[in-house]
């Protein structure tokens, strides 16, 4: 009779002692879920920053040859 308690209190505390440990298992990893997905989308905002620059120095190029080009050509370029 006096060893019930001692098996009961001991299993609770080890019952107990797992689940606390994969609770704090689970939400560390949760966490480092979401830092990866920070990262990610991170990732994705610079990718497409650096597509927009590409693409404004494409037009700023592209503009700025027509012009050369134009000029040199001898084309009327004033406005009416």
């Amino acid at each position: 009779m006096d060893w019930i308690p001692i098996v009961f209190v001991t299993f609770k505390v080890l019952v107990l002692g797992i689940g606390m440990f994969f609770a704090i298992k689970w939400h560390y990893d949760r966490g480092n879920k979401e830092t990866d997905k920070q990262k990610e989308k991170r990732a994705v905002l610079r990718a497409a920053g650096q597509v927009a620059a590409a693409f404004l120095l494409a037009l700023l190029g592209l503009g700025l040859i027509t012009y050369f080009l134009v000029s040199r050509i001898g084309l009327n370029l004033t406005m009416p």
